[in-house]
């Protein structure tokens, strides 16, 4: 950003609570040409506005976010704002467990995310966690031909600045700390299409007032467990070669009187037809031709004698 707005510098730490990542947020979707996957164990979308400032400085990071083929296991993110507690280094989130995976084959995407353990804090609020989870998982599962399948879910106790709190799967579920601020949580989303779904466990809508640390007001999203799938398509299959059809048998035909049966000789046929052989035309043709030169020559005798 130009010098005369405030800059924002994300960097990895390493902290006690495990090692740190620290990856720019995108969309979480996956490669590969059989399908897509992706999964990301924590995402924040937030402003923060400084007391001694006009300005907004946006919060934007994401931990293990992952697209198919890959998997990440990180458990800390810290960040650090030029203008909060005097540029120092803040968590945003230490967990015991953040694993996200995002597979792919030619059958099935799947992404999927475990977070057990977690603390999530907000600038302003250096002691006071923004949520405190035991343990979220979100799957989404996409096999070629089948319905989609997401789950989320949150498990065991919840506390939001501060305060114990009960999700309920009726709706939203909001926070008020006096002094502090307001968040709203949303549980368990899931979404399915005929081909893809998507599964996140907690999204939180933070509009808080901490006025500590220079930090004057925070608003914004954090989502927490989201994964995501896309469907590989369903192989075409082969029509299996067709046999060529046999001819059906012609009904016989009964031959009428005196003609041969269909596919006899033709010599047999003859024979059954005249009672002769094929020579019987030339033979008879030989008969009438002695017949008229015998005639001839009786003929030449009688006008000789006379």
């Amino acid at each position: 950003m130009p010098a005369r707005r405030l800059a924002v510098t994300a960097v990895a730490t390493a902290l006690a609570a495990g090692p740190t990542v620290l990856a720019g947020a995108g969309t979480a979707h996956a490669t590969g040409d059989h399908g897509r996957a992706g999964a990301a164990v924590l995402r924040t979308g937030l402003d923060v506005s400084l007391l001694d400032k006009t300005v907004d400085v946006p919060l934007t990071v994401s931990l293990n976010e992952v697209e198919a083929p890959r998997s990440a296991e990180k458990t800390a993110l810290t960040v650090k704002l030029d203008g909060v507690d005097g540029g120092k280094p803040f968590t945003v989130l230490g967990a015991e467990v953040a694993r996200a995976d995002a597979t792919v084959s030619a059958s099935k995407s799947e992404g999927s995310v475990q977070l057990a353990h977690a603390k999530v804090h907000v600038p302003g609020l250096p002691l006071l966690s923004l949520i405190e989870i035991e343990k979220v998982t979100a799957s989404a599962v996409c096999e070629a031909g089948e319905k989609p399948v997401a789950k989320a879910n949150p498990v065991g106790a919840v506390t939001v600045l501060g305060k114990r709190t009960t999700l309920t799967a009726g709706g939203p579920t909001v926070v008020k700390v006096p002094g502090v601020g307001e968040v709203r949580l949303d549980l368990s989303s899931t979404r399915t299409t005929s081909r893809t779904a998507a599964a996140t466990a907690l999204r939180l809508k933070v509009s808080i007032n901490p006025l500590k640390l220079n930090v004057a007001e925070v608003d914004g999203t954090v989502t927490l467990a989201e994964a995501t799938c896309e469907a590989p398509d369903v192989p075409a299959q082969e029509a299996p070669a067709r046999e060529p059809a046999e001819a059906a048998p012609a009904d016989p035909v009964e031959p009428a009187a005196g003609e041969a049966p269909q596919g006899a000789p033709v010599e047999e046929a003859n024979l059954a037809a005249t009672g002769g052989s094929s020579s019987t035309p030339y033979v008879a043709a030989g008969a009438v031709a002695l017949l008229l030169a015998g005639g001839g020559a009786v003929a030449l005798a009688r006008r000789r004698r006379s």
